[in-house]
């Protein structure tokens, strides 16, 4: 009787010695990553899942007493049937930049929150600048706060551009109680704060620009902007990748998150709305950085063409399309002899690997004889041409470098190419035709089945190629039998 006595004992103990351990578990501080969700049993520096840094914090976990939040009747803002709504709180009114509030939908809506992220240099500050002065022109009172440079290099800056004016208030901070002193104090009509990393507050822990600090400050900013129905613009920094820095919550939180990209060597800028929840995403704003400020480009296409004065060999124009926009880029190739066992393939605005294939389908296809020739493929003003519609343009500007034949006078090609030879259709063939024929174009080069659903402008001929035999065909200009090397 003793060995089962025993036994019982030692399973008594092992029982409790789980609850014990069970209760341990449970009772031991768990992880969780603020960006991802990710959980852990340990503090690490590093989210294991998304790879962000500094964004693991305690997770105090669910509550054994049931809920802390409890009822509270609504006595400021009760529910109300939808169409009792007051819609003229939420308009929007216009900046004064027109290419500005292409972007936003008609301009900034009162109470908004709008994030413009860019890389450094690119031209964020010089553009809020212009348009925080254009804002103070019509009578309201903007408020400007720089935490990255002194009041002194703002006010040398806003004279440059012709941006002064005795509503457009300044001050340099970065704490966010000062900040919000000043709010209070000048009772803005708009707020303009750069940039969103330089602010900290004191009752958070951490320097600023981290993940705590960014959504304390923002979160807090936020607050003021609704409850005083202030638009509030943020300028944001960028990591190397190119994505907004700072938490992801940062983008969740605020209604617009607009990029600002551009090269360095070139003075086209476009702003982009990648949110928006006041108007579309798919529209870009054209601009031109210069010593004097920037300015609305409303018809960009002009910097990016220059095959109007003369017809050379090796240049294409085309038509892309950046949101529902249409821009004229003009593609040039340049085809020579190699001197090396493995010939060159340059580009400058042009994606690599589309060149690659393309001349791959040319040699392939249509026997254009590339494998010993170095291709140089850039495009005019700096544009950058990434989609797959600019095919046909690269297509005929390396055929016509190599064969030293040009294009059509009044030229335009729109297609993609695919890897069988044949062109494929894109979208927005209508708005293309219209932007080529505005700029003079007679001829144009598409995808064959295109037409059925499209409207031709007057004075564009428009000729269908199914493969890209019959674009080679149609698209470069008849040879002088004299000439013969082709």
């Amino acid at each position: 009787m003793s060995a089962p006595g025993r036994s019982v004992h030692a399973v008594s103990q092992t029982t409790t010695r789980r609850a014990r351990t069970a209760d341990k578990s449970a009772e031991r501080p768990g992880f969780r990553c603020t960006e991802c969700g990710w959980t852990a049993t340990k503090w690490v520096g590093r989210c294991g899942e998304c790879q962000e840094w500094g964004s693991v914090v305690e997770d105090a976990g669910p509550g054994s007493g049931g809920p802390r939040t409890v009822a509270v009747a609504p006595t400021r803002n009760p529910a109300r049937p939808i169409h009792e709504i007051d819609v003229e709180s939420a308009a929007a009114r216009p900046t004064g930049v027109d290419e500005l509030d292409r972007v936003l939908g008609g301009g900034l809506v009162p109470g908004a929150v709008v994030l413009l992220a860019g890389e450094p240099g690119v031209g964020k500050s010089t553009l809020l600048l212009d348009v925080a002065a254009r804002a103070a022109r019509t009578g309201r009172r903007v408020l400007y706060v720089t935490g990255e440079e002194s009041a002194a290099q703002v006010r040398l800056r806003a004279g440059r551009i012709h941006a002064l004016d005795p509503a457009l208030l300044l001050a340099a901070e970065t704490d966010l109680g000062t900040v919000l002193g000043h709010v209070e104090a000048v009772d803005p009509d708009l707020l303009v704060l750069d940039s969103v990393q330089t602010v900290s507050s004191a009752q958070v822990d951490g320097a600023p620009g981290g993940v705590s600090q960014v959504r304390e400050v923002t979160a807090a900013l936020i607050t003021a902007a609704k409850s005083r129905a202030l638009p509030v613009v943020l300028v944001g920094h960028v990591t190397k990748d190119g994505s907004v820095a700072g938490p992801r919550t940062l983008e969740h939180l605020v209604d617009v998150v607009c990029q600002f990209e551009g090269e360095r060597h070139s003075r086209l800028r476009l702003l982009r709305a990648t949110k928006n929840r006041y108007g579309p995403t798919d529209e870009v704003g054209c601009f031109d950085l210069s010593e004097h400020g920037i300015v609305g480009l409303a018809d960009p296409s002009g910097l990016f063409t220059s095959r109007l004065v003369s017809d050379v060999p090796g240049t294409c124009l085309t038509v892309t399309l950046e949101g529902r926009r249409p821009l004229a880029a003009e593609v040039q190739a340049l085809v020579a002899p190699s001197v090396v066992p493995n010939p060159r393939r340059t580009t400058s605005g042009v994606d690599g690997s589309r060149l690659a294939m393309v001349l791959a389908v040319l040699q392939r296809r249509l026997g254009a004889r590339l494998a010993d020739q170095d291709v140089y493929v850039s495009t005019v003003g700096g544009a950058r041409v990434v989609e797959p519609a600019a095919d046909l343009a690269l297509a005929l500007a390396a055929v016509s470098g190599r064969e030293n034949v040009p294009v059509h006078a009044g030229l335009v090609a729109v297609g993609e190419v695919g890897l069988a030879g044949e062109i494929r259709p894109v979208p927005g063939v209508g708005r293309r035709l219209a932007e080529a024929a505005r700029l003079g174009c007679s001829r144009a080069v598409v995808p064959a089945g295109t037409l059925a659903e499209v409207a031709v402008p007057d004075g564009l001929r428009v000729v269908e190629a199914p493969d890209l035999a019959a674009a080679v065909l149609a698209g470069l200009a008849p040879q002088d039998p004299a000439d013969g090397s082709r």
